[in-house]
Protein backbone atom coordinates (compact mmCIF):
# COMPACT_ATOMS: atom_id res chain seq x y z
CA UNK A 1 0.00 0.00 0.00
CA UNK A 2 1.39 3.29 -0.91
CA UNK A 3 2.05 5.99 1.60
CA UNK A 4 -0.97 8.15 0.05
CA UNK A 5 -3.14 5.16 0.13
CA UNK A 6 -2.60 4.49 3.76
CA UNK A 7 -3.02 8.10 4.58
CA UNK A 8 -6.72 8.20 3.20
CA UNK A 9 -7.24 5.19 4.58
CA UNK A 10 -6.59 6.59 8.05
CA UNK A 11 -8.27 9.38 7.75
CA UNK A 12 -11.47 7.70 6.26
CA UNK A 13 -10.93 5.37 8.93
CA UNK A 14 -10.58 8.04 11.71
CA UNK A 15 -14.09 10.25 10.10
CA UNK A 16 -15.72 7.03 10.76
CA UNK A 17 -14.23 6.52 14.10
CA UNK A 18 -14.67 10.32 14.97
CA UNK A 19 -18.43 9.84 14.20
CA UNK A 20 -18.53 7.16 16.55
CA UNK A 21 -16.99 8.89 19.69
CA UNK A 22 -19.35 11.70 18.91
CA UNK A 23 -22.27 10.05 19.30
CA UNK A 24 -21.15 8.09 22.67
CA UNK A 25 -19.90 11.51 24.08
CA UNK A 26 -23.49 12.98 22.90
CA UNK A 27 -25.53 9.82 24.59
CA UNK A 28 -22.66 10.85 27.63
CA UNK A 29 -23.40 14.26 27.80
CA UNK A 30 -27.00 13.70 27.19
CA UNK A 31 -27.50 11.51 30.18
CA UNK A 32 -25.38 13.66 32.16
CA UNK A 33 -27.09 17.33 31.24
CA UNK A 34 -30.74 15.08 32.09
CA UNK A 35 -29.61 13.90 35.41
CA UNK A 36 -28.28 17.63 36.39
CA UNK A 37 -31.32 19.68 34.66
CA UNK A 38 -29.15 21.90 33.01
CA UNK A 39 -28.82 22.99 29.48
CA UNK A 40 -26.65 22.05 26.74
CA UNK A 41 -23.56 23.74 26.36
CA UNK A 42 -22.97 27.06 24.23
CA UNK A 43 -20.00 27.29 24.12
CA UNK A 44 -19.37 25.09 20.79
CA UNK A 45 -21.29 27.57 18.81
CA UNK A 46 -20.04 30.74 20.07
CA UNK A 47 -16.34 29.53 19.76
CA UNK A 48 -17.13 28.81 16.19
CA UNK A 49 -19.15 31.98 15.43
CA UNK A 50 -15.96 33.86 16.88
CA UNK A 51 -13.81 32.06 14.97
CA UNK A 52 -15.68 32.06 11.78
CA UNK A 53 -16.85 35.89 12.59
CA UNK A 54 -20.29 35.23 12.05
CA UNK A 55 -22.02 38.35 14.31
CA UNK A 56 -25.49 36.89 15.81
CA UNK A 57 -27.80 34.91 15.18
CA UNK A 58 -32.14 35.42 14.18
CA UNK A 59 -32.75 33.30 17.77
CA UNK A 60 -31.82 30.92 20.12
CA UNK A 61 -33.54 27.95 17.87
CA UNK A 62 -30.76 28.95 15.32
CA UNK A 63 -28.15 29.14 17.40
CA UNK A 64 -28.53 25.82 18.70
CA UNK A 65 -28.87 24.37 15.20
CA UNK A 66 -25.92 25.62 14.51
CA UNK A 67 -24.12 24.15 17.89
CA UNK A 68 -25.24 20.62 17.30
CA UNK A 69 -23.61 20.89 13.31
CA UNK A 70 -20.47 22.43 14.77
CA UNK A 71 -20.31 19.64 17.44
CA UNK A 72 -21.27 16.82 14.77
CA UNK A 73 -18.45 18.33 12.96
CA UNK A 74 -16.12 18.72 15.12
CA UNK A 75 -16.16 15.56 16.80
CA UNK A 76 -15.77 13.89 13.29
CA UNK A 77 -13.18 15.78 12.30
CA UNK A 78 -11.18 15.27 15.74
CA UNK A 79 -11.54 11.76 14.32
CA UNK A 80 -8.27 12.77 11.66
CA UNK A 81 -6.24 13.32 14.55
CA UNK A 82 -6.95 9.67 15.58
CA UNK A 83 -6.22 8.13 12.01
CA UNK A 84 -2.97 10.44 11.81
CA UNK A 85 -1.86 9.01 15.45
CA UNK A 86 -2.72 5.33 14.63
CA UNK A 87 -0.25 5.76 11.25
CA UNK A 88 2.63 5.93 14.07
CA UNK A 89 1.85 2.82 15.06
CA UNK A 90 2.02 3.48 18.27
CA UNK A 91 -0.24 0.88 21.10
CA UNK A 92 -4.41 1.69 20.42
CA UNK A 93 -4.53 2.77 24.55
CA UNK A 94 -1.43 5.31 23.84
CA UNK A 95 -2.86 6.54 20.49
CA UNK A 96 -6.54 6.98 22.53
CA UNK A 97 -4.51 8.82 25.36
CA UNK A 98 -2.76 11.44 22.59
CA UNK A 99 -5.74 11.83 21.02
CA UNK A 100 -7.84 13.09 24.66
CA UNK A 101 -4.65 14.98 25.39
CA UNK A 102 -5.15 16.62 22.07
CA UNK A 103 -8.85 16.97 22.02
CA UNK A 104 -9.01 18.28 25.51
CA UNK A 105 -6.09 20.28 25.55
CA UNK A 106 -7.55 22.04 22.71
CA UNK A 107 -10.26 22.83 24.41
CA UNK A 108 -8.90 24.34 27.70
CA UNK A 109 -6.36 26.31 25.82
CA UNK A 110 -8.81 27.91 22.53
CA UNK A 111 -12.06 28.67 25.16
CA UNK A 112 -10.14 31.06 27.49
CA UNK A 113 -8.32 32.65 23.95
CA UNK A 114 -11.19 33.53 22.50
CA UNK A 115 -12.92 34.37 25.60
CA UNK A 116 -15.88 31.81 25.66
CA UNK A 117 -15.44 30.27 28.85
CA UNK A 118 -12.42 31.01 31.83
CA UNK A 119 -9.91 28.63 32.70
CA UNK A 120 -10.59 25.21 33.67
CA UNK A 121 -8.89 25.96 36.87
CA UNK A 122 -11.67 28.30 37.99
CA UNK A 123 -14.37 25.77 37.33
CA UNK A 124 -14.48 23.37 40.12
CA UNK A 125 -13.48 19.98 40.23
CA UNK A 126 -17.29 18.11 39.76
CA UNK A 127 -17.16 20.34 36.16
CA UNK A 128 -13.61 19.80 35.04
CA UNK A 129 -14.20 16.45 36.03
CA UNK A 130 -17.60 16.10 34.04
CA UNK A 131 -15.75 17.57 31.20
CA UNK A 132 -12.76 15.51 30.90
CA UNK A 133 -15.66 12.23 31.63
CA UNK A 134 -16.86 13.31 28.43
CA UNK A 135 -13.75 13.56 26.50
CA UNK A 136 -12.41 10.29 27.71
CA UNK A 137 -15.75 8.67 26.59
CA UNK A 138 -15.49 10.65 22.98
CA UNK A 139 -11.43 9.58 22.58
CA UNK A 140 -12.26 5.56 24.08
CA UNK A 141 -15.10 5.40 21.47
CA UNK A 142 -13.54 6.74 18.93
CA UNK A 143 -10.19 4.53 19.55
CA UNK A 144 -12.27 1.45 20.21
CA UNK A 145 -14.12 2.28 16.82
CA UNK A 146 -11.00 3.33 14.73
CA UNK A 147 -9.33 -0.13 16.26
CA UNK A 148 -12.54 -2.13 14.97
CA UNK A 149 -12.52 -0.75 11.36
CA UNK A 150 -9.43 -2.86 10.75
Amino acid sequence: MTGVSRLAGAIGKGLVAGFAGTVAMTLSSTAEMKLRGRAGSSAPADATSKVLGIDGFTDEAAKARFGTLVHWGYGTGWGVVRGLIGLTGIAPAKATATHFAAVWGQEAAMLPALEIAPPFWTWGAKEVGLDVWHHVVYATATGIAYELLD
